[in-house]
């Protein structure tokens, strides 16, 4: 059973800025399915695709199950089977022995940045990088799914 445990925060704005960063990965992805109990996704990268289907979170755990499929195929599935879709930009940054995932979203989500850290344990302790700024894990409007139907820019 495939299980996943991730913590979601913002990050500071300033402190991200004049962070040396490696090179980002523009990321395409798209839902074809999305309900309170599960999702199913299709993510494009530059050469790889992906399929992805998740469970419901429960605090900071939901089952997942990834496969990687061609990307040709992946870009069939977002243009012709995906119900909502955004894209981003994300970096993966090592820290403290921990490898944090930062997503720069763009179009109808640009300005949110959110930081991801994948755990082996809900309890399990990290250190936080001076970059992070606000933790949102359980606030469900940053799940990227909800990003695809009530944007960011539809916050304010």
């Amino acid at each position: 059973m495939g299980k996943e445990i991730e913590r979601k925060f913002l990050i500071h704005q300033p402190k991200w800025d004049n962070l040396t960063k490696p090179k980002g990965k523009l990321l395409r992805q798209g839902y074809l399915l999305t309900d309170q109990a599960k999702t199913i996704r299709v993510r494009a990268t530059e050469n790889k695709g992906f399929l992805t289907i998740k469970g419901k979170t429960i605090g900071a755990t939901r089952l997942e199950y990834e496969y990687e499929i061609p990307v040709s195929e992946a870009s069939e599935l977002l243009d012709n089977f995906s119900v909502s879709e955004l894209s981003k930009t994300r970096y993966e940054i090592e820290f403290n022995g921990k490898l944090w995932e930062v997503d720069v979203f763009t179009g109808d989500n640009e300005g949110l940045i959110v930081a991801e850290i994948e755990l082996e344990r809900e309890d399990e302790t990290f250190d936080l990088p001076d970059w992070i700024d606000k933790e949102v894990t359980e606030e469900e409007r940053y799940y990227n799914a909800n990003l695809t139907v009530r944007p960011f820019k539809d916050w304010i």
